[in-house]
């Protein structure tokens, strides 16, 4: 027993949590909320004080306090808040926008003003410096240039630099360099790369860099705050990777996950006492709920996406959905909605007094389940009033009269969406990694856990849930069962093999070497490689050992995770890991309790809406609750810092270490039955969600499986759920230009095969003229099954690395025939009775005059496309288990319903226009969109269109309905699926033989990648709704004999009436990802010379258009260069009197010379080593009249 304090802290968005060990080992627990400015400076030393009955002015007394542990928010809300420190991001040359580009993808496929994350560096700072992939320097960084730039940002005010060098996370001489003059300057703030994170990948290491530059003063002063005010105290703090560190060491790119690090740590230590250890973390706070995966050993990520932006650096792997106890409820007159708002900790939920918003803490109170009489007295002015169940109650019954529904059900059916929700997060973290969620414990804590935990088990089939004794304070209590530590990273990038095992051992012991100076006295250590397939991304962590067994290791996993091993592709050690640790608990998993058996006695009774009904409700308290005690429900269970709310069906025992284990006692047999004549928007908004959801899920098992670049890297690939009839229900947002073509894919498949399909069938297709849109992006379609009849269909599309044809990546830029593109498969059996017909595939891959290269990796992808699909059938069987086969499809109608309803609604304030616009070549669209107010519907008419193109640039019919679909679920400002329902209020009339609707053998290929851009352009431009964007995907192809490279090169975006044009990002009908600089010089040879923003190319106007990028690619071998661009003599159209974005332009600058020559639009020409590549991107439109002084 200690004679002093240890305080255990977790400091979250709305609430902190304190977790106190008194001198005489007794446990306290205390919360309060985050933010009350007008009560405290501080929460924590606040909480402290309180506890120890000291009053906000008083010192605290350090002299009783053995320890401080803490996990805390403050660098997070920096981050999000952009209240961080200014800091310059010192580059190489060339390279100065680079983080601003990033990987060039928009997050919202169909915003029409684009919102890309912000830079939150304040100055950028280019060097001149150059090393290359294999470490030689081709330019010496010019220290006297960058000293003076240095002393002139030093001379602004600028204390913090950010230094990102590229290829600098291994070769380090020039980073130091830079480190040593700002030092001599007095930066007080200098992080750099090859220190924060030494991982190849230039984007996110910088990004990670960035943050630490940003984050790190901020969380100094938090933490110097922190001792200063409890000095001579042991203080440490929990970071990402759920280790504790001292607060000197305590650095902001390991302080993004400080809390949920806590409560994982908290969740494993204590099931493990209960020898629990395969579990499902659900960690539901106020704004947010985290959920995590455990199977024995934490789960850790290199790279994490935070805010937008991806970090590198080892945090654990926790999931997190907008949807916490005060997630804002709204209703917009068809579904019930929730979040992804968020009331905050201030004002919060309506109930907290301070006249918040109505949230799912209202719900819970409105229904009995959390009762003002048991709830901290934390709201009001003077922050000693409870819950104001009055005032909420008005609040719900004003509300009915809009839903049309009673105040109970209105409140019961938000309740049941946010439950949906976070049940969709675990499925994420679990079902789509490969995990049986029904065989797992669901670990419930944080504060509003304990109240939705039997409802989020049942959504997900779970059977078992555990709560700790102290759930709701669990992040906190965690925080003393972590060990301090720490994690090193270093990239080795080179083969698994006995050649290279002595470097592998050496880099090992030179970072063991390093941690151990750090922490001389350890209890854990442990050596890890992150290994992959030869070029490929997907890296897996395995322990090291002797050569041989990390190789079976290897491959094993990677057939468990992935669903396929190679075992003749080399296995690359990508980088190494060393972790070590103290192992030093101050807090005991175990409680102190009686072992005495107590007579159940409720507390009170109160009625609480369960199952659509009020139901006299026990409420016991948690201390009163003896060893072995079970509680059948319905039933509430009051504790200190949660309410535990026991459904219907379950039932609660206290373990003999005063822990709550629930169990279902009953299963429904029955299955769940709503009226399918007319829709419920309640379930509309669950069904809403759960096609998504489904569609999303068959996405991350394509990602994971597949093994070519272009849809495991590139996410170039669709997956989608359709009706009986072939309509589109739920098509997850991946690429655009696939959305709504693949409906004509499977109507064409039941056209022919209708009759004679059976369970076990699946088929393949890229038929251009039957639902296709280029032959590499191939589809594979799989009927779903119930008594011998098709009732659904599922389908994934993915473009594959080649499918034959004239050139390596079947695009070439001269075709003039469908068959010079590649081989055309036309609904062919892909699976016949649950057999793969592998040799059969083979044979038509192998068998034209211009065959597949890469005949391995299509059977590859394609069984990865399979098992997508495979994936979505399961689901969708799951869902018809739980609600019956007329109840989806019923749903499936409603939900394209409310999706027609919305487009409906657009229409409403639309106006007729006509728009022409045309191609480099003069090929032109011409578009007429005719809107009848009356029937709330539109006629589409591309009569005057150009005919057929005698290149490649025609665009199947399932593009060009693709694109009408496009626009119109833009317009819809609403988190809709993009169905058929869109298309349902719009007559397309294309024209036979036009370049909308060309007939076979026309070429394709760059219709679906161009002429689909344009299309969606002239429709905006007949509706005025904005400017053009850059109107091209700037398809660049290179390579050789070995090497074959393709990518897709973004633009500016086209000005509306609300924002300018962004720049720099991926437009329209595409949103492929760009390969990292660091990773393409390290894997071909070339060299990236400048990937910037083309400034003023964006279009002047009141918007002003965004800008394009210049891109310069030089080569070090021999190669050929395919380009397939347009927007290069015609600009991109501004609107309202907007000026045209600048042209794009193509030039090749041969070595040893200063001019460059112009490439034309549609391109191939070979290059020899040291010729440079110059992809100069189009800007986007402006839109209104622009002032007289802005530049054109």
């Amino acid at each position: 027993m200690t004679q002093q304090w240890q305080f255990l802290l977790d400091r979250g968005g709305t609430f902190t949590d304190i977790v106190a060990k008194s001198p005489e080992g007794t446990y306290f627990t205390h919360k309060l909320l985050s933010e009350n400015p007008a009560q405290y400076q501080d929460a924590a030393l606040t909480g402290i004080r309180q506890i120890l009955g000291i009053t906000e002015n008083k010192d605290i007394p350090t002299q009783h306090i053995q320890h401080v542990r803490m996990g805390t928010t403050v660098a997070t809300n920096a981050l999000l808040e952009k209240k961080g420190e200014p800091f310059a991001l010192i580059t190489t040359k060339g390279f100065g926008d680079a983080l601003r580009i990033g990987y060039q993808q928009r997050p919202d496929l169909f915003a029409i003003d684009i919102q890309l994350p912000d830079m939150i560096y304040s100055e950028v700072l280019e060097v001149s410096e150059r090393i290359l992939a294999d470490g030689s320097i081709e330019a010496s960084l010019d220290q006297e240039d960058t000293r003076k730039q240095l002393q002139q940002l030093f001379d602004k005010g600028i204390k913090s630099i950010a230094v990102l060098l590229i290829h600098g996370y291994q070769y380090t001489q020039h980073e130091k360099q830079i480190s040593g003059i700002a030092q001599s300057i007095g930066f007080t703030q200098i992080s750099l790369s090859h220190e924060i994170s030494p991982l190849i990948r230039y984007i996110p290491r910088g990004h990670t860099t960035a943050i630490d530059a940003y984050l790190s003063p901020i969380l100094k002063h938090y933490t110097q705050h922190i001792t200063q005010h409890i000095p001579n105290t042991d203080v440490r703090f929990m970071q990402s990777n759920g280790r504790l560190t001292e607060a000197d060491r305590f650095n902001g790119k390991d302080a993004i996950l400080s809390g949920p690090a806590g409560g994982i740590v908290g969740m494993v230590k204590t099931a493990e006492q209960e020898e629990l250890h395969q579990l499902i973390g659900f960690d539901m706070g106020g704004t947010s709920t985290d959920v995590c995966h455990y199977d024995g050993e934490y789960k850790r990520s290199n790279e994490t996406v935070v805010a937008g932006v991806t970090i590198s650096t080892p945090m654990l792997q926790i999931h997190t959905v907008a949807a916490g106890g005060s997630s804002i409820l709204h209703f917009d007159g068809m579904r019930f909605i929730v979040g992804p708002d968020s009331a905050g900790s201030y004002p919060g939920p309506l109930a907290y007094r301070h006249n918040g918003p109505l949230t799912i803490t209202d719900c819970n109170v409105y229904l009995g389940k959390l009762q003002p009489q048991y709830f901290p007295a934390l709201f009001g002015e003077n922050a000693n009033e409870t819950l104001d169940q009055e005032k909420v109650s008005k609040a719900f019954e004003v509300l009915s009269i809009e839903t049309q529904k009673t105040a109970e059900a209105t409140a019961q059916g938000f309740l049941n969406i946010a439950v949906n929700n976070m049940a969709n997060a675990i499925k994420h973290i679990s079902v789509q990694r490969g995990y049986n969620v029904t065989n797992h414990i669901l670990c419930c804590y944080g504060g509003a856990g304990a109240q939705h935990a039997c409802l989020v088990a049942d959504a997900l089939g779970m059977k078992k849930i555990f709560l700790h004794a102290y759930s709701g304070v669990l992040s906190a209590f965690g925080m003393g069962l972590a060990d301090t530590g720490s994690i090193k990273n270093r990239t080795l990038n080179i083969q698994l093999s006995e050649k290279n095992t002595s470097t592998i051992q050496e880099s090992l012991n030179e970072l063991t070497l390093q941690l151990q100076h750090e922490y001389p006295i350890f209890s854990y250590i442990s050596h890890k490689l992150h290994c992959r397939y030869a070029n490929s991304d997907s890296t897996l962590t395995i322990v090291h050992d002797d050569i041989d067994i990390v190789r079976a290791s290897f491959h094993q996993q990677h057939l468990e995770r992935f669903g396929f091993n190679d075992e003749n592709t080399p296995v690359t050690v990508e980088s190494i890991e060393v972790e070590i640790a103290q192992e030093h608990q101050t807090a005991s998993p175990k409680i102190n309790i009686s072992t005495k058996r107590k007579v159940l006695v409720p507390s009170s009774t109160h009625k609480v809406y369960f199952n659509d009904e009020w139901v006299e409700t026990p409420f016991y308290q948690r201390e009163h609750l003896g060893i072995a005690t079970k509680v059948t429900g319905p039933a509430i269970i009051i504790e200190d810092t949660s309410t535990v709310v026991i459904e219907p069906f379950w039932q609660a025992t206290v373990t003999s270490l005063n822990n709550l284990i629930l169990e279902k006692q009953q299963q429904s047999e029955t299955l769940i039955s709503l009226d399918i004549q007319q829709v419920d928007p309640i379930q509309l908004e669950i069904f809403n969600k759960q096609f998504m959801n489904i569609a999303e899920q068959m996405g991350s098992v394509l990602e994971n499986t597949a093994v070519s670049v272009n849809i495991k890297e590139r996410l170039d690939f669709s997956c989608a759920i359709f009706d009986p009839d072939g309509q589109l229900v739920a098509n997850a947002p991946h690429m655009p230009v696939h959305l709504g073509s693949m409906s004509e894919s499977i109507k064409s498949v039941i056209a022919e095969h209708g009759t004679r399909m059976q369970e076990g069938d699946a088929y393949v297709s890229n038929d251009p003229y039957n639902g296709g849109t280029h032959l590499p992006d191939i589809t594979v379609i799989l009927p779903v099954f119930q008594d011998q009849q098709a009732i659904f269909y599922v389908a994934a599309r993915g473009h594959h690395a080649d499918i034959g044809g004239t050139t390596p990546g079947s695009i070439p830029p001269d075709s003039q025939s469908i068959h010079e593109e590649g081989i055309l498969i036309d609904n062919i059996p892909l699976l016949k009775n649950g057999i793969l017909l592998e040799e059969t595939i083979r044979e038509l891959l192998a068998s034209t005059e211009y065959p597949s290269r890469k005949i391995d990796f299509n059977i590859a992808d394609l069984k990865a496309q399979l098992a997508a699909c495979q994936t979505g059938t399961k689901e969708l069987q799951t869902l018809i288990s739980i609600y019956s086969y007329p109840t989806v499809a019923a749903y499936m109608r409603f939900v394209q319903n409310n999706a027609e309803e919305c487009v409906r609604r657009v229409i409403e304030k639309l106006h007729s226009g006509n728009f022409q616009y045309c191609m480099d070549d003069g090929t032109c669209i011409k578009v007429a969109i005719h809107i009848n107010h009356n029937t709330r519907s539109a006629v589409i008419d591309f009569t005057g269109s150009s005919t057929e193109h005698p290149g490649n640039f025609n665009a199947p019919v399932a593009i060009t309905k693709a694109a009408v679909l496009y626009v119109f679920r833009c317009l819809v400002d609403d988190d809709i699926p993009l169905n058929e329902g869109c298309l349902k209020p719009l007559n397309i009339i294309i024209p036979e033989k036009s370049i909308l609707n060309p007939s076979y053998p026309a070429a394709v290929v760059a219709g679906n990648v161009e002429t689909s851009q344009l299309i969606v352009d002239c429709l905006f431009g007949a509706l005025g709704t904005m400017a053009a964007a850059q109107g091209t995907m700037n398809n660049v192809t290179w390579g050789n004999a070995k090497h074959q490279y393709y990518e897709t090169l973004c633009g500016g975006a086209g000005a509306s009436a609300n924002s300018a044009g962004t720049d720099a990002v991926h437009t329209h009908m595409t949103n492929s990802r760009l390969t990292d600089p660091e990773i393409l010089e390290t894997r071909f040879p070339v060299i990236l010379d400048n990937f910037s923003i083309r400034k003023n190319s964006g279009g002047a106007g009141q918007r002003k258009g965004g800008n394009g990028i210049i891109r310069k690619t030089r080569f070090l071998e021999d190669m050929t260069i395919s380009l397939v661009t347009g927007r290069r003599q015609i600009p991109p159209y501004g609107i309202h009197e907007g000026y045209p974005g600048k042209q794009g332009r193509n030039a090749l600058l041969k070595k040893n010379t200063t001019q460059a020559t112009v490439i034309t639009s549609i391109a191939k020409i070979d290059v020899q080593p040291g010729d440079t590549l110059i992809i100069e991107t189009p800007g986007g439109g402006g839109y209104g009249k622009p002032d007289k002084n802005q530049e054109q």
